[in-house]
């Protein structure tokens, strides 16, 4: 009997695509899982909360956290370190969870070459440009040069699609968020390559 393990689920895509509105779409489905947050050494922001929406830190324990390689992939964002920490997802792991990363295409390569054996990627996209830009639009959160902006990561992160597993048209959100449900659910069954080998020398039992 192979042990229940944890594994991984990577949600990619554009800001605008529903990655939020599926993932609570489905929580109460998908069993017990851990939302991988990111580490930050900026300050928080009004209405942001420790352990919800960033781990915040300072400089000097974020630097000696890398120096440690206690991060899956960590950048430099307008001054500000941002990056997602391994010590969270070993235990979450090691309880048997689904730990769900929303990250980007960088992060998808770092944590598929980390943990690629037990990980299931998804990238989740509108049927469309127009469509995308027209939910950016009509959010009436951000101004035209951010909507931009967002719309030009968009147009380079489609092109990387081939390195998902999987691909959800957010076109219908109840649609969508069944797809995500029975990928989440299938992603719990994966096993990583040691479990394989110790499964097999236990199988062999006749000299």
């Amino acid at each position: 009997m192979i042990e229940k393990n944890g594994v991984v689920l990577v949600l990619s895509g554009p800001s605008g695509a529903g990655k939020s509105s599926l993932i609570h779409k489905i929580d109460k489905d998908i069993g017990d899982y851990y939302f991988s947050i990111s580490t930050t050494t900026r300050s928080p922001r009004e209405g942001e909360i420790e352990g919800v929406h960033y781990h915040f830190v300072s400089k000097e324990s974020f630097v000696k956290d890398i120096e440690e390689d206690n991060f899956l992939e960590h950048a430099i964002v307008h001054g500000n370190y941002y990056g997602t920490s391994l010590r969270p997802v070993r235990e979450a792991l090691s309880e048997g969870k689904l730990v769900i990363f929303d990250i980007d295409v960088q992060g998808n390569m770092a944590i598929k070459n980390r943990l690629g054996d037990i990980t299931t990627s998804v990238f989740i996209t509108p049927p469309t440009l127009s469509e995308l830009k027209h939910r950016l639009e009509n959010r009436s959160t951000d101004d035209k040069e951010v909507i931009d902006g967002r719309i030009k990561v968009a147009r380079r992160e489609i092109q990387r699609t081939s390195e998902y597993d999987f691909i959800v048209v957010n076109d219908d959100l109840d649609i969508a968020a069944n797809v995500l449900r029975q990928i989440a659910i299938t992603a719990r069954l994966k096993i990583p390559h040691d479990k394989i080998n110790e499964f097999v020398q236990q199988w062999e039992d006749i000299e």
